[in-house]
């Protein structure tokens, strides 16, 4: 019988190098006695040098779980995690078989650590002992742990008051962070900690500001802040006469309160009384541009610089439609006038199509975009938002009666047929839509300008001139 004596309980670095020993020379649970030290050892127990037979990894999810519940205040702990620990050996989806007993155990262990640094996270006050000659300030906290959790718990305070030196004490160890240095030590008790300082009144004046007397659920709070810990918490003095008061300021909050118009009959009655003057503007192609300005449907109007209109030959045969502007349209107004748009005026003039003959629009009136220091990176529209501007575009249509209509991209594909659909699913075959247009559908030119494959980019260059020119081909057919 091998006895392991563990001068640490909760310390998992010296559980892993004990364990990870015993794994690797095979030695089954039942041949191990875990003890702790000061505990009485048997005189029989087996000191021979271990042999390792075996390489040993275990999952890694395993191994974080397992560093957290060694916390745990279970005596029958080391020997609990060992046997699992030796079983997850030869069944690496130990884990997963929740009705096990010993998985079962573990969970039920892990959770109840979980909860325990929750509410350390949550319960710790720390009070102010003074600072140093550098302006430094030093904290410390005294908090009472279901489970030896300050190694663990630690972690947390030291990415949040890293700017500070602090100590948390407990009944069975104690963190101190000094000199950007994390160390343990052990544990103390309650008078090294002082009863109040001038941190206290602001903790109360936060707790007492939050307090809403209309929303009292005495037994959810005492799950949330058990009882335990009220008398280490500064705010805990004034919870009975909060509680006390509630009734009576709930009945002044009755008496004082005004009745306010529902905000959201306001702003429909303010939407509705601007989409009438923009709906009197919509004769023409150029009214159409002046109410685009007035537009507020869709949230990306709030940053983009203005609405950009389409432009072009009022009774085009053929319309383009790409996906919204871009940096450059947003600040000039216009369409495809960006890299994009040169592009795309280079396939035009390749497939025998004069730009001012056509009619060029997108399917998104106004620029969505991300901020990245000094540049606007472009941010795809949201099907929502295509279908919110989908208006315009059919206004346009209306106003232009094209027989041809260019789809640039998916986004236009959804403007102009109200589905998402791939470009190859459509590709190729002309379709006719609701109003009586062919649609033809190819890429955006945006595409072939992020393609890092030149030989791939050639190819899909061709391919979309080849586009372009069957919408000619088409328009000069049903001219004919």
């Amino acid at each position: 019988m091998r006895e392991i004596i563990l001068n640490t309980p909760g310390d998992f670095a010296e559980w892993r190098d004990a364990a990870r020993g015993l794994l690797a020379a095979e030695v089954p649970p039942e041949d191990i006695v875990w003890r702790q030290a000061g505990e009485s050892a048997s005189l029989f127990s087996d000191t021979t040098p271990l042999v390792p037979k075996r390489v040993v990894t275990l999952p890694r999810d395993l191994v974080t779980t397992l560093d957290r519940v060694i916390c745990h205040r279970d005596a029958n702990v080391p020997t609990r995690l060992y046997t699992i620990a030796w079983r997850a050996l030869t069944d690496r989806r130990l884990l997963e078989r929740r009705t096990d007993d010993d998985v079962d155990w573990l969970a039920k262990a892990d959770k109840s650590i979980r909860r325990d640094l929750h509410k350390m996270h949550a319960f710790v006050r720390f009070r102010r002992l003074g600072e140093d000659e550098t302006g430094r300030e030093s904290f410390a906290a005294w908090f009472e742990p279901e489970h030896r959790i300050v190694r663990l718990g630690a972690r947390f305070f030291r990415k949040r008051f890293y700017g500070m030196d602090w100590a948390i004490l407990t009944p069975d160890a104690r963190a101190i962070w000094q000199n950007e240095t994390l160390t343990y030590g052990p544990g103390g008790t309650r008078n090294e900690v002082p009863d109040s300082d001038v941190v206290e009144a602001q903790w109360r004046m936060y707790y007492g500001s939050i307090f809403n007397p209309a929303r009292v659920k005495i037994a959810a709070m005492r799950a949330e802040m058990p009882k335990k810990y009220w008398h280490n918490l500064p705010e805990a003095q004034d919870i009975a006469p909060l509680l006390a008061g509630a009734g009576a300021r709930v009945e002044r909050m009755r008496e004082t309160a005004v009745q306010l118009a529902n905000p959201r009959s306001d702003k429909w009655r303010v939407r509705g009384e601007a989409e009438a003057v923009i709906a009197g503007e919509t004769a023409t192609l150029e009214g159409l541009a002046r109410g685009l300005q007035a537009c507020t449907r869709c949230p990306i109007h709030c940053n983009a610089t203005q609405a950009v209109a389409g432009e072009g030959k009022a009774d085009a045969r053929i319309m383009l439609v790409g996906e919204q502007p871009g940096d450059r349209e947003d600040l000039e107004g216009r369409p495809f006038v960006g890299p994009a748009g040169q592009l795309l005026n280079e396939a035009l003039d390749e497939a025998g199509l004069d730009r001012a003959q056509l009619y060029v629009t997108n399917a998104v009136k106004h620029f969505k975009f991300e901020p990245r220091g000094k540049r606007r990176l472009h941010q795809n529209p949201s099907t929502g938002e295509i279908d919110i501007c989908r208006w315009w575009l059919d206004q346009e249509r209306d106003l232009v009666r094209p027989d041809i209509i260019v789809s640039l991209g998916g986004s236009a594909l959804r403007g102009l047929t109200g589905k998402s659909a791939s470009i190859a699913s459509v590709r190729g075959r002309p379709i006719t839509l609701a109003g009586g247009e062919t649609l033809v559908a190819t890429v955006h030119p945006s595409f072939l300008l992020r393609l890092p494959d030149r030989q791939r980019a050639a190819a899909e260059r061709t391919a979309f001139i080849a586009d372009l020119a069957a919408a000619r081909s088409l328009a000069k057919g049903i001219s004919a």
